[in-house]
């Protein structure tokens, strides 16, 4: 005869170990995600930026695959987009986004006047502001180009300008494999361009994702203190790597001007030590250099400046073949 009791008394007992073993290797495994957690970012942040949104066509879908993916990126908007699209604003801020300032209508802002300048980023912060209930901090020039007189426009309203150390170069045609290749070379504290629009940029989340977490980086915020990609909460990298030589910003002042080509000077400040980027658009060509050292990408439309002895100012001689817009051009520390 089967004695119930003890029976129950035997079932409770082997549940009860059961869920011990459960909770222990739950718990253990629990320690074990929170240490590859913890070690996901031991590599430090990266700022991954998306300009020009939002777009009706895209911006759903490609805050889908970012936070699909885990990622969270700073959106620089543009003001005239903000308020035909207020709702995909309130998406970008609900997705985990940070939302930046891009202009209000993306013109050459270093052409327009100091009200002008004004005009365009106060419209842009105040239609962010009633969309989300927050101002930006964070602002983009167009095509990078700034100069004193922006800068101090910037500083009126309470923001802080944000360049790239790389360029993704999706707007200027590259595949999906360009474009993660160009976030491959992302290290610790730098920002990369992207934008909302193209269907390469949005292909390229998954991969961008899986090939920062092989290499224990992780998206972080742009601090509105440096301009650097920091730990979400806006605290310190792990690794502690500021920009050597201090930050960078270049200046543009176009020169002469022919009906075949035109000449640019870029001033570099804040530091001796530096790098600047100058891209194209094509289907331009730089024709003559003075002042630095240029090396050029295999594409010939992107030159890289470094310093020869000569100073802090560069220019270069431009061949518009038609497209009178300036390169873009933004600089780091080195």
């Amino acid at each position: 005869m089967i004695d119930r009791k003890r029976g129950s008394s035997l079932a409770a007992g082997l549940l009860g170990a059961i869920l011990t073993v459960c909770l222990a290797v739950t718990a253990t495994a629990a320690l074990a995600a929170g240490r590859r957690a913890a070690a996901d970012c031991s590599a430090g942040y990266v700022g991954l930026t998306y300009d020009d949104g939002p777009n009706a066509g895209n911006t759903t879908n490609l805050l889908n695959a970012l936070t699909s993916n885990g990622l969270r990126a700073t959106m620089f908007n543009t003001g005239q987009n903000a308020q035909n699209n207020q709702g995909l604003v309130r998406a970008q801020r609900d997705a985990g986004m940070w939302i930046g300032n891009h202009s209000w209508s993306h013109p050459h802002l270093t052409q327009l006047s100091s009200a002008q300048m004004q005009s365009e980023l106060q419209r842009t912060q105040q239609v962010i502001q009633q969309a989300t209930g927050t101002a930006p901090r964070l602002f983009r020039p167009p095509y990078g180009e700034t100069n004193a007189t922006l800068r101090s426009v910037e500083q009126q309203l309470g923001l802080t300008e944000v360049l790239w150390d790389v360029d993704s170069q999706d707007w200027n045609g590259a595949g999906t494999a360009q474009i993660v290749q160009a976030a491959s070379r992302l290290q610790n504290g730098q920002v990369i361009l992207m934008h909302d629009q193209y269907a390469t940029t949005l292909a390229a989340v998954p991969q961008i994702a899986a090939n920062l977490r092989s290499r224990n980086l992780c998206a972080g915020m742009i601090s509105p203190v440096t301009g650097r990609a920091v730990a979400p909460d806006g605290g310190s990298n792990p690794p502690s790597s500021p920009p050597p030589g201090g930050t960078c910003t270049a200046t543009i002042t176009q020169g002469q001007q022919w009906s075949d080509r035109f000449n640019l000077s870029v001033t570099l400040s804040g530091t001796s030590s530096w790098v600047a980027t100058v891209t194209l658009n094509r289907p331009q060509r730089i024709i003559a250099t003075w002042n630095g050292t240029p090396s050029w990408d295999s594409s010939g439309y992107v030159m890289t400046m470094r310093p020869n002895g000569s100073g802090n100012t560069f220019g270069f001689t431009v061949q518009h073949n038609g497209t009178w817009t300036w390169p873009s051009v933004s600089c780091r520390a080195g």
